[in-house]
């Protein structure tokens, strides 16, 4: 599901830059890998566990962002029969991880890769996760492969996975497979993807559920000033995103039907999250009449429009329920379905990346062959959603700052300024105090009044800071 994405340019001893350093610091966020760590990396890098299946000889191809070399997912896509076969190679992680190990103990620590619009803070030493466990092209790399059959309408039909090696033949960005697609130039395993990925977000729809093309956000400095813009996924980004959904929702019902697995799961949305970005979309000018739906509001945006954009990145915060639900032995939890995608779900396709996939692999892969769930996932299994909310509150917190010293860094110059902006949200023991979305830039940013705030109304604001070295940007009625 996504994520915020802010992306800075620029030298690493611009202002802004700097300032996402020293961040890292503030936020204690991990830093270098222990000695014991590299160590086992390096030595596991040269003798990984290989599986017996060999699956070399089909043509794989990743699809990620150009600058990209953490490469989870590999795939290839065919013609069977009057409907699909969807071969997904991921990142057989665990070939390089021993249980307990070192690796093992530092990404228990990690849990998650940490975004800042910079640069990351991996989950795994780079030599394995944009290295040697990473899928790149003309390299033989073990994978957990699965192959999902679909009929004619996209729907799955059959379900395998297993261990097996696989080599990837070209590494290609989204960019290059929408030119490839668009011009008729694609070869079939290529120029099915935009096939099967309709098919695919035309059955999400019927079921319910809903993607977030949320656009990328870049911060650009010129003369001195920092600049907002927005880069609008393509529809190439959607399609190959549809791929990985469908991977997490067989893993979802495989682990279903065994008895045991994780779960990644959202209740609805409450009603005041809802009419907190109803207010939103009312503030930068994105008509919702109170018949359309939040799905069907989300399916008609256009992330080309600044407006637009800015309101897919507000859309995200209705995400931020989502969790991590263990059941075993046959009983299934209370929840089983994730909300937006409308249906059972589960992490598995982003091993180097989360830590949650590697045991969701597991699970799958001895369901799928009827065998035993490896000891040292059962043992951890029920740790494992909490471990994962603390990582991902990190994440949250790393995204919440790095929001914060961005928007800071944009408005530092227009101290007094005043702006066109709406209050979306006011404090329910402090009315005062509430939340103003401005129209332009389209930022968010909190206001403190002398009197309750009109919540939902119009509002003529004064930046009173705008600090990037004290990341708060704060308003107060003109």
């Amino acid at each position: 599901m996504p994520r915020r994405h802010i992306r800075v340019t620029g030298a690493p001893e611009a202002p802004l830059r700097a300032a996402l350093t020293a961040l890292r610091t503030e936020l204690g966020v991990p830093g270098r890998f222990p000695p014991e760590v590299l160590a086992e990396a390096e030595r596991a890098a040269k003798a990984p566990a290989l599986p017996p299946s060999d699956a070399t000889d089909i043509p794989f191809l990743t699809i990620d962002p150009p600058t990209s070399t953490d490469l989870d997912q590999a795939m290839h896509l065919s013609r069977q029969g009057t409907g699909y076969r969807v071969r997904y190679a991921i990142a057989d992680v665990a070939a390089f991880v021993v249980p307990s190990g070192a690796l093992d103990q530092e990404a228990h620590r990690r849990v998650t890769t940490l975004y800042f619009p910079d640069e990351k803070v991996p989950l795994h030493p780079e030599l394995l996760s944009e290295g040697a466990a990473s899928l790149l092209p003309d390299q033989d790399r073990p994978a957990v492969l699965w192959t999902i059959d679909l009929d004619g309408d996209g729907r799955t039909r059959a379900v395998d996975v297993r261990r097996a090696l696989v080599h990837s033949r070209a590494k290609l960005d989204y960019a290059g497979v929408q030119k490839q697609i668009d011009e008729g130039t694609a070869e079939e395993p290529l120029a099915l993807l935009k096939e099967i990925g309709e098919l695919r977000e035309a059955l999400e729809v019927e079921r319910g559920g809903i993607s977030l093309s949320v656009p990328e956000q870049e911060i650009v400095e010129r003369d001195h000033a920092y600049e907002l813009a927005y880069r609008a996924p393509l529809p190439a980004d959607g399609w190959n995103s549809q791929i990985s959904l469908l991977t997490g929702m067989a893993a979802a019902d495989l682990m279903l039907a065994a008895g045991t697995g994780i779960l990644r799961t959202l209740p609805a949305a409450p009603d005041g999250a809802v009419g907190r970005l109803r207010r939103t979309a009312h503030a930068l000018h994105v008509d919702w009449p109170h018949h359309v739906s939040y799905a069907e509001l989300v399916r008609s945006l256009d992330p080309h429009r600044p407006n637009h954009a800015a309101f897919l990145q507000e859309c995200t915060t209705l995400l931020r329920g989502a969790g991590y639900t263990v059941f075993r032995d046959g009983t299934l939890p209370d929840i089983t379905t994730h909300s937006a995608v409308a249906a059972p779900y589960a992490h598995c396709t982003a091993p180097l990346r989360r830590l949650a996939d590697r045991h969701t692999s597991e699970i799958c892969l001895a369901a799928a062959a009827d065998r035993p769930i490896p000891e040292w996932v059962l043992l951890g299994l029920d740790a494992l959603p909490a471990r994962m909310a603390e990582g991902t509150r990190r994440a949250g917190t790393v995204e919440r700052a790095c929001v914060d010293l961005v928007e800071a860094a944009l408005l530092k110059d227009r101290v007094g300024e005043v702006f066109d902006g709406w209050v979306v949200e006011v404090e329910e023991r402090q009315p005062a105090v509430g939340t103003v979305q401005l129209e332009s830039p389209a930022i968010i940013g909190r206001i403190e009044s002398t009197a309750p705030l009109p919540l939902g109304e119009r509002l003529r604001v004064r930046l009173t800071q705008a600090d990037p070295e004290a990341p708060k940007v704060r308003f107060e009625p003109d």
